[in-house]
């Protein structure tokens, strides 16, 4: 046994991520970051992230009072950000760019999502190019499928998003994914 240290390369790819590890790939931020943990990585192809939902999620105050209900376009974004968290664990500049959604088809909502519930969101690469993916996801609490979405994303440069005058770019910055 030698203490030669592994280098980078030969290191085995990472297969999950904390939330520290998540503050570092993704730009979101509370109260917009909509995943917590990913059990699951592999590279290019899938990822599985967890989102535990609690009464402190401010879309609660208003989805609905007293029948709190997560938004189901909430669910779709959770799918995008565990997509895109997936597809900048590839990109080394990442930093420089930004990811944003350019479709959603095929959504679905099969239960409502609750505080207390954990979503386990799967999501699977369709179609991978250097600055784009098209990926399928589900929303699972438990064993129970809470939402289904086909999204696709594309990678900008975020000199892109925003004006001369450094302002963002409403129209593409309320579809960040």
């Amino acid at each position: 046994m030698t203490d030669t240290p592994i280098s980078e390369a030969q290191a085995p790819a990472k297969t999950t991520l904390d939330i520290n590890d998540i503050l570092r790939i993704l730009p979101h931020r509370f109260p917009f970051l909509l995943i917590d943990r990913v059990i699951d990585l592999t590279r290019k192809q899938r990822i599985v992230a967890l989102k535990n939902v609690t009464i402190n999620e401010p879309f609660f105050a208003g989805h609905f009072p007293n029948m709190p209900i997560m938004p189901g376009v909430l669910i779709v974004e959770a799918i995008a950000q565990a997509g895109g968290a997936l597809l900048l664990t590839e990109v080394e500049d990442r930093a420089d760019k930004i990811m944003v959604f350019t479709g959603i088809e095929r959504a679905r909502f099969r239960r409502p999502v609750v505080p207390g519930d954990q979503l386990r969101i799967e999501v699977e690469v369709k179609a991978w190019r250097t600055t784009a993916v098209r990926m399928e996801g589900i929303a699972y609490v438990g064993d129970k499928k809470a939402a289904e979405a086909t999204v696709t994303c594309q990678l900008v440069d975020r000199s892109r998003t925003r004006h001369s005058s450094g302002a963002p770019d409403v129209a593409n910055d309320s579809d960040q994914a």
